[in-house]
């Protein structure tokens, strides 16, 4: 298996930045789909997202190799010249499209720190692949952590928070729904993606050329799937704001420095990550939508301590 290795102090700037992205991206995507009158397509939104991380992409690909021509000659050999490699990529990158867009479903439905916690049983879904398809073993002290952090899970989806300064009508169960699915996706997606980067010394810019590629195939048919008839009449970018470009660009930078974090560490790393941004995201939900914080989401939230206090020397460890 290949590696790389890189200083801890990256990857400690990679998590952290990784973990700002997230916290905001999810407040930036809640008061888009709840505050706003003129709902834009989430379909199109998942499209464009993944054309400009296939920029970014090959942006980073051509600083890598240090000048236009040998960066167009490793995408003929990767991509064009690979179609077997490309095809590998694009089962992620399906499987991302599926989650991306069941998150703009969730997030519709439920409100943004519930939205996160519940969304935390990817962690124990990922450790599950972890095992499965790494072949990797997991010590009873992870494994406790990932039955705390399932119970604070079921203490939101008991009683979700009381009541938010929305102006649409939500489908809680509809929400939740979505979740299961985007958590499913996520854990397979994932640990997949984790275990292609690391079996080969192929460079992280080309993987994620090669999935970006096929997601964005992915993604157009979804979007004329879904919306074609409403893309059609109202036109791609229809109800597009300054505040639905700010979420495009945060899922798109997201998106590049989570590859990044799964390529030097790993996802049960991200995953850590990602429940750091639920503290974020909570606070940032009491400020800009009156979000009520319920006895049980305050249990919840201890038991989240208490999984990331228990966990914590353990992924300290990993860096």
């Amino acid at each position: 298996m290949a590696s790389e290795s890189v200083s801890v102090v990256f990857k400690i700037y990679c998590l952290t930045v990784m973990t700002l992205i997230a916290a905001a991206y999810t407040v930036a995507l809640r008061y888009t789909r709840t505050v706003s009158s003129d709902l834009y397509f989430s379909t199109t939104a998942v499209c464009v997202t993944e054309i400009i991380k296939l920029l970014l992409s090959l942006g980073m690909l051509l600083r890598e190799t240090g000048g236009l021509g040998r960066c167009r000659s490793a995408v003929v050999s990767h991509i064009f010249k690979s179609p077997v490699e490309l095809l590998k990529l694009s089962v992620p990158s399906v499987v991302y499209a599926i989650q991306n867009n069941m998150a703009f479903v969730a997030l519709s439905n439920l409100d943004a720190a519930v939205y996160q916690v519940t969304y935390q049983l990817k962690i124990p879904c990922t450790a599950l692949c972890t095992v499965l398809m790494l072949s990797r073993s997991l010590s009873r002290l992870q494994w406790f952590s990932v039955f705390m952090l399932c119970g604070g899970v079921t203490l939101v989806q008991w009683t979700p928070p009381l009541s938010t300064k929305v102006q649409v009508e939500q489908n809680p169960f509809l929400g939740f729904v979505a979740i299961a699915v985007a958590v499913l996706c996520s854990g397979f997606a994932g640990v997949y993606f984790e275990k292609v980067l690391k079996s080969s010394d192929t460079s992280l810019w080309v993987r994620n050329i090669q999935m970006y590629l096929s997601g964005i195939v992915v993604t157009l048919i979804g979007v004329f799937m879904t919306d074609g008839a409403q893309v059609l009449e109202k036109g791609f970018f229809y109800g597009y704001t300054p505040w639905v470009c700010l979420v495009v660009f945060l899922a798109s930078v997201g998106g590049m420095y989570t590859s990044v974090v799964v390529k030097y560490t790993d996802n049960i790393m991200k995953g850590f990550s990602a429940a750091a941004a639920i503290v974020l995201s909570t606070v940032a939900s009491v400020v800009l939508f009156g979000l009520q914080i319920s006895e049980c989401m305050v249990q919840s939230g201890h038991l989240l301590i208490s999984w990331s206090d228990g966990v914590y020397t353990v992924l300290l460890e990993s860096l």
